[in-house]
């Protein structure tokens, strides 16, 4: 039986997860669990990435105590920020995060002399004002710069002393030209980026190295990094049992498309806010960032927390209410309070609100399923394909309620599961890594069984 290490980092939390393959099957077991939160740093939202390490340092030595040692480890995060290292190897400043207001004035300024459509037909990425091109575009510390690094690069660099680029996580950027998979020279000119900056780009699979001597002496085992799908997504479509499906990576945000051989980044494409994205295989994701269940965890949080998210549910079953709104309007991305943020949204279009908490809860699961429609239609209209399912995976395809609903609405068998999606596509990229004549799917098929609706 083989041993694996999956470190998985989001925007606010972070695990360590075990994954032990006995040549047919993956088990998995979380071993440890940190919270990650932004910093203020000079007036901006930054990462504590050092403190990240150190958490998963930390998770390592809970993995030797439990029992295992892993032969590998691999880690994914978020996309589109980064770390800049000076000629010495160390860091510039503090990484700062996408969500830091400096970002939608640098991404003006750059789209003053290149345009949107310009851009789109290069790197294939929906517009985002956090976006690595956008923030590299104004960032000072470029003259002092030597090195590059997404985020996760930078912790495989603590890790083992060697610097990358990893795909997937890079192509969430903006610096790559998406149909050769390569830094576009023509975006890092006019971004006044030098091209030095850059590893090479590394695929997923690649022994990055093996520990550094003093990590391997803190944690007490010796292991391999390697190149997972670094950014998350990237990892959960790996995970996905139904490759040739629409695949449908919910939970606190969606993020619904499709896999495919080559990126599609014609002008429709771009009108309908659809990205292209690396994805395992140097393929491409081509999806649309919905908005997810992050709306019934604020309707959750206004109502005092008194209901458990499965409450919820068995309360919009009994209380119905049909009428539905558009989840994609910015003013659901913050609001002070989602509840009232709803309210209004109904009574500005004449209609008479949801009141009770199953009405809430109803109007918003009606209302993601109704969105999940339209990005269908629109996803099949790009690439000429009628699909007969969509795989749910991660943690919303739980709700077992939403999925009805998005079968009604699309008209599409719902395939739900796996669950830990992100974690279980990191591992698998670590075990083909180990051994390439082992066969993914056949892992998936043997390990986790979709629900169907």
């Amino acid at each position: 039986m083989s041993c694996h290490l999956a470190v998985d980092i989001g925007a606010s939390s972070g695990r360590l997860i075990i994954g032990l393959y006995n040549n047919e099957k993956l088990e998995l077991e979380e071993v440890y669990r940190f919270k990650n939160q932004l910093v203020s740093t000079n007036g901006r939202s930054c990462w504590d990435l050092n403190g990240l390490f150190n958490q998963i340092l930390e998770g390592m030595r809970q993995c030797k105590a439990a029992g295992y040692l892993p032969e590998t480890i691999g880690i994914d995060t978020w996309g589109c920020d980064y770390v800049l290292l000076d000629q010495d190897q160390t860091p510039i400043g503090h990484p700062i995060a996408y969500r830091d207001d400096r970002h939608e004035q640098s991404a003006a300024s750059f789209l003053n002399k290149y345009s949107c459509e310009g851009l789109y037909a290069v790197n294939g990425l929906q517009y985002q004002p956090f976006n690595t091109l956008f923030q590299l575009y104004q960032d000072e510390r470029l003259k002092q710069a030597e090195t590059f690094l997404m985020v996760p690069d930078y912790l495989n660099f603590l890790l083992s002393g060697k610097t990358c680029n990893e795909y997937t996580n890079l192509s969430t950027s903006g610096l790559l030209d998406c149909k050769k998979r390569k830094p576009s020279i023509e975006l890092l000119e006019a971004a006044g980026i030098s091209s030095n900056l850059l590893c090479p780009v590394t695929p997923v699979g690649k022994v990055i190295g093996d520990l550094r001597p003093e990590v391997a002496q803190s944690v007490g085992f010796e292991c391999k990094v390697i190149a997972v799908p670094s950014h998350d997504t990237a990892s959960a479509y790996l995970a996905s049992p139904f490759k040739d499906q629409i695949i449908l990576s919910s939970g606190t945000w969606s993020l619904l498309g499709a896999i495919l051989d080559e990126p599609i980044i014609e002008e429709a494409a771009r009108a309908v806010n659809f990205t292209n994205e690396g994805c395992a295989n140097g393929q491409i994701r081509l999806l649309k960032n919905v908005m997810g269940l992050w709306i019934i965890q604020e309707v959750l949080r206004n109502l005092g927390s008194r209901y458990s998210f499965a409450k919820l549910v068995e309360l919009a079953r009994e209380d119905p209410y049909e009428e539905i709104f558009d989840v994609n309007k910015s003013c659901f991305l913050h609001p002070d309070n989602m509840v009232k943020t709803i309210q209004e949204d109904y009574r500005e279009r004449g209609i008479e609100p949801p009141v009770t908490p199953g009405q809430i809860a109803d109007a918003v699961y009606r209302s993601l399923a109704n969105a999940y429609r339209q990005a269908v239609l629109e996803l099949e209209n790009l690439t000429g394909k009628t699909y007969s399912a969509i795989n749910i995976i991660g943690g919303g395809c739980q709700n077992g309620y939403l999925n009805e609903l998005i079968a009604k609405e699309t008209g599409k068998t719902v395939l739900a599961g796996p669950v830990e999606a992100t974690a279980i596509g990191n591992l698998l990229a670590q075990i083909h890594a180990a051994d390439d004549n082992i066969l993914c799917q056949s892992i998936l098929e043997n390990s986790f069984q979709p629900k169907t609706y």
